[in-house]
């Protein structure tokens, strides 16, 4: 009995063996290879040795060195603050022996580390506006050429009365101030935004005192992010009732670098617009060298983000 129902198994095994497709064994043979086979290690390429490993001092340099024995048998001794540099307190002038190193230096007592990030109106100026600028400015002068000789911008007198010998020289026709000299314009002199001045004048401290004026120093502190300066009077005024060196009824706040861009920024982009039946900056207005002025009234200053969100309507 045990003897047929081994020899029916071992048919079954054959036939079954005989209906397996040759895809079927493929993959049976294929799975139990890839078993067999190791995965290759990633870090085998990479070597292991390096130029910057130093061996270790032998055993017989240890003992030899004595770092006291070679401080003692140098001739020159090393200053004292070689390791430990740091800059005198003060700047005692020019001609001091021991001179502070410059504020970029990161061991300057005025270094200030960034800057880190520009604000976008400085990023919009170098790399659109200042490009257009060079362009539209560009004089093209070719090998060889000399430009024209300027006359005196001073004007002589003719001579007609005995009274203009030793005369000065008399101011250019228009005006009696000089205007600034222009250069041509190149990549080292590219016309930009150096300063801003933001001033305000408070009538009401002359009358009321000087609660006015913290409430002008605090609003320009808050949309300029600097604390404003007060201005003392040089001269007494009668009818406004100033008096020289008391009152204080304007203060003042410089503007430079990113403050400056920022501060210019929400003006362009934020106050602006928002100015009902404005016409925009008159095109007469500066000193045609450069410089601009105009003002806005204290409405329109409650305009600022800074300012509006604590605005009491």
């Amino acid at each position: 009995m045990m003897e047929s129902q081994w020899v029916i198994r071992s048919l079954l095994s054959r036939r079954s063996r005989q209906y397996l497709c040759s895809h079927c064994r493929h993959a049976k043979r294929h799975a139990s290879t890839s078993t067999q086979v190791s995965t290759p290690d990633p870090l085998q390429d990479v070597v292991t040795e390096s130029s910057f490993t130093a061996f270790p001092p032998s055993s017989e340099e240890t003992p030899a060195f004595d770092p006291l024995a070679l401080s003692r048998s140098r001739k020159k001794k090393l200053p004292a603050s070689r390791y430990q540099f740091r800059p005198p307190k003060y700047d005692r002038g020019p001609l001091h022996p021991i001179q502070p190193p410059p504020p970029s230096d990161p061991s300057s007592r005025e270094f200030t580390p960034g800057p880190f990030s520009s604000p976008r109106l400085e990023q919009t100026y170098n790399s659109i506006i200042s490009p257009d600028i060079l362009t539209m400015c560009y004089v093209h002068n070719p090998p060889g050429f000399r430009p024209p000789s300027k006359g005196p911008r001073l004007r002589t007198w003719d001579d007609s009365s005995p009274y203009h010998k030793g005369r000065p020289l008399r101011a250019p026709r228009g005006g009696d101030v000089l205007r600034l000299l222009r250069k041509p314009i190149t990549f080292q002199n590219i016309p930009a935004i150096r300063r801003i001045t933001v001033h305000s004048y408070v009538k009401g401290v002359v009358r009321s005192g000087s609660q006015f004026l913290h409430v002008a120093g605090m609003v320009l502190q808050s949309i300029t992010n600097m604390r404003a300066v007060p201005h003392k009077t040089r001269t007494s005024v009668t009818e406004w009732g100033i008096i020289a060196g008391k009152t204080t009824p304007a203060v003042t706040v410089d503007l430079q670098g990113e403050n400056m861009y920022h501060f210019l920024s929400k003006l362009v982009d934020v106050v602006m617009p928002r100015i009902k039946d404005w016409m925009g900056v008159r095109a007469t207005t500066g000193d045609g060298s450069g410089n601009l002025t105009f003002g806005l009234e204290p409405e329109l200053v409650s305009l600022f983000p800074e300012v509006e969100m604590n605005y009491d309507k």
